[in-house]
């Protein structure tokens, strides 16, 4: 799929959201006009705004949590998860400093300019790159932009070393009959089950060997292991969606004289979009997300994101407010990400759930 495609895929999604109140209106609107005409029947709306009034206190039920953290994050630098005071659904001095702290290392293009956040006048005046936050009156900048250089850089590289084995595998799996396709196949399943769920012994193991072989400390190598954990179900899963492309349009195209790179570029990939999605997602995730082999290889200028976050955690006390923030902002990638392939990773995990 092109950039102009993405980039237009990502533009009707914006429009899609931002577009959602509008199109609640007008059907709020159609339905009270259809209670005056007698076109709609005062039963039927009722179960609408039942069901609709249920959904709502369910989603604001399983979004609270998300809430209080967001409101932990802005209860300023000593602030506690806790208060004497009670539950609040608002901080009562709320304040954006654990947010400078976490950001405040970032460094962004700018050109000479203030820009004012919250009554904070943060000077951005060189016309390159410039610190957007003086760290000095938050008792120093988080690491926050090292962890997240060091979360792309495993992460990155996790996608890439995952897409070029799950996308031959699967069409192999798929279209191709070879000597022990089937064992290979039951291979797969089994790795799919455990490929993941390292116990304490392999823990272990694990850390030997890459002692042993001098990557201990490698982020390349890390990602190595994510891609490896990795590829069992996501191939897994892209061979199975691709089991559902009829063979009838290679059929076509090798009448036409297509070579088989060709079938496999034009014709199977684009068919197969909603399922590569689906397992870049699910790659960039393994990369973006995993803690205990991270913190077990890495020294602590290696650190990804979420070994960072957990370094916040103090023996006798941890500064909830930044924690907080450093979470959301940990997490915000993930959410956009999601967001955006919602439709993709839906249809690839029901198409890829059809065949087993």
């Amino acid at each position: 799929m092109s950039a102009d495609g993405i980039s237009g895929k990502l533009a009707e999604d914006v429009k899609h959201v931002l577009g959602a109140p509008v199109r609640a209106g007008e059907t709020v609107r159609y339905t009270i006009v259809g209670l005056q005409n007698g076109d709609v029947p005062p039963r039927r709306v009722a179960a609408k705004v039942l069901a609709t009034s249920s959904a709502l206190l369910m989603i604001g039920a399983l979004l609270f949590p998300i809430y209080w953290i967001f409101l932990a994050s802005l209860s300023g630098g000593g602030g506690s998860l806790y208060s004497s005071s009670g539950i609040r659904l608002w901080p009562k001095n709320p304040s954006p400093d654990a947010y400078l702290w976490v950001l405040g290392g970032m460094e962004i293009p700018s050109t000479e300019i203030a820009i004012g956040l919250l009554g904070y006048e943060i000077a951005l005046n060189t016309p390159g790159i410039s610190t957007t936050v003086d760290c000095a009156q938050y008792g120093g900048c988080s690491d926050f932009p090292v962890f997240l250089w060091n979360s792309l850089t495993v992460a990155i590289p996790t996608v890439i070393l995952t897409m070029c084995i799950v996308v031959p595998a699967a069409y192999a799996l798929s279209r191709r009959k070879f000597i022990f396709r089937s064992k290979i196949l039951y291979g797969y399943v089994l790795f799919t089950q455990v490929g993941g769920g390292l116990g304490v012994a392999a823990l272990i193991a694990l850390y030997a060997t890459f002692v042993q072989v001098g990557l201990d400390n490698s982020k390349l190598a890390l990602s190595a292991y994510y891609a490896a954990t990795a590829v069992p179900f996501n191939t897994w899963l892209l061979k199975t969606y691709m089991d559902s492309i009829p063979t009838s349009y290679e059929e076509a195209a090798m009448m036409d004289g297509a070579s088989s790179w060709r079938i496999v570029w034009e014709i199977i990939l684009p068919l197969s979009k909603a399922g590569l999605a689906t397992v870049l997602v699910f790659s960039f995730l393994a990369g973006w997300t995993e803690f205990i082999v991270a913190q077990l290889l890495l020294d602590a200028d290696k650190y990804t994101l979420p070994v960072g976050l957990y370094s916040l955690v103090g023996k006798y006390s941890t500064p909830w407010a930044r924690f907080s923030a450093f979470a959301l902002t940990f997490a915000t990638p993930i959410m956009l990400v999601y967001l955006f392939a919602q439709r993709y990773i839906e249809s690839g995990l029901s198409f890829g759930g059809m065949e087993g």
